[in-house]
């Protein structure tokens, strides 16, 4: 396949048996291997009060990965912006870029907790989601020195941070109102993933951020020396969302053996066996073909990699064989 921008987006997926403190300190590790092997970017998420989760504090660990990395751009996929002041964001990655210039990027979303508990601790509800659109205007205005308020945003005003929109709902349209580069996934609904890239690309406005819409696609991708051992990969993830889907919380990657050894009711056999289908997963041979058709159909610039299993030693097998695919 052509050469493609290739890029990680790592959650901080903790483990059975592992610690939050661990899960952490792998992502760390994992972005040092993935600048030796090349990769674009790295990203880290926000969750809040998520069990199988340790990125709670991605601006956090942003500045603890690009502190032990050189070159790979670093950012966040994302910083929910309905959780915070803009102002505060605007400072948070004016420090960072501040610190590691040209490196930092400001991905940006519009989720408010995944239950009521999380956002009540929050001090949120799910309305202010939508109030996304000028939050985002307000974040910009920052860096820009257009606030109305007379408060300036140090260091951030002057700095060029890229933005992205994570492209949840209705976040196509307000990636492309705003002239902003966008990431859709996911990767196992095509049809809907081309209809938001299309809605994008007929909408976008040139602005000082981007001249020309910049497509991230994004989703599970797993590559091995086998289709049975890049379906192993997949398989802890596909459990913890059946769980998540059938007992309201969000586990621990359990070791792929641990599932295939368990007793599933019919409901978690069906949301399991869903979560195992539809991901770009097999052989250097297969995953090359499906990416470039992909790649192909969407147009997209870059591929955010959203991969999770409990073994790192595969997790890092599969981004280096993914690696040699993408470089042609």
């Amino acid at each position: 396949m052509d050469p493609v921008r290739l890029s990680v987006l790592d959650r901080s997926r903790t483990r059975e048996g592992h610690t939050h403190p661990e899960a952490l300190r792998d992502t760390v590790r994992l972005a040092q291997e993935l600048e030796r092997l090349g990769y674009h970017r790295l990203w880290v998420s926000e969750h809040h009060g998520v069990p199988g989760v340790a990125g709670s504090a991605p601006t956090v660990l942003a500045a603890a990965v690009a502190g032990a990395t050189r070159t790979i751009r670093v950012g966040t996929g994302g910083v929910m912006l309905p959780n915070h002041r803009p102002l505060v964001v605007a400072e948070q990655f004016g420090v960072l870029e501040s610190l590691f210039p040209g490196r930092i990027d400001m991905g940006l979303g519009r989720s408010v907790g995944f239950t009521d508990g999380v956002r009540r601790a929050l001090g949120r509800d799910k309305g202010d989601a939508e109030d996304f659109e000028a939050q985002l205007a307000e974040l910009l205005g920052w860096f820009r020195g257009t606030s109305p308020t007379g408060v300036r945003a140090r260091p951030a005003e002057g700095l060029t941070v890229p933005p992205f929109v994570l492209a949840m709902g209705a976040g196509a349209g307000i990636a492309a109102r705003a002239g902003l580069p966008m990431v859709i996934g996911d990767l196992r609904n095509r049809e809907k993933m081309r209809r938001g890239i299309d809605h994008y690309r007929d909408r976008f406005r040139p602005s000082v951020w981007a001249p020309e819409p910049y497509v991230v696609i994004s989703g599970t991708i797993a590559v091995a020396g086998t289709p049975e051992e890049a379906r192993r990969l997949l398989i802890p993830e596909a459990w913890s969302m059946a769980h998540s889907r059938t007992r309201g919380t969000f586990p621990p990657l359990p070791p792929a053996e641990r599932v295939e050894a368990l007793t599933m009711t019919g409901k978690e056999r069906d949301f399991y066996e869903s979560g195992l289908t539809g991901h770009i997963a097999g052989t250097e041979e297969q995953v090359a073909h499906e990416l470039a058709t992909v790649v192909k159909e969407t147009g997209a610039q870059e591929v955010l990699v959203t991969t999770s299993t409990y073994d790192r030693e595969a997790l890092l097998d599969s981004y280096t064989r993914l690696a040699a695919i993408a470089s042609g």
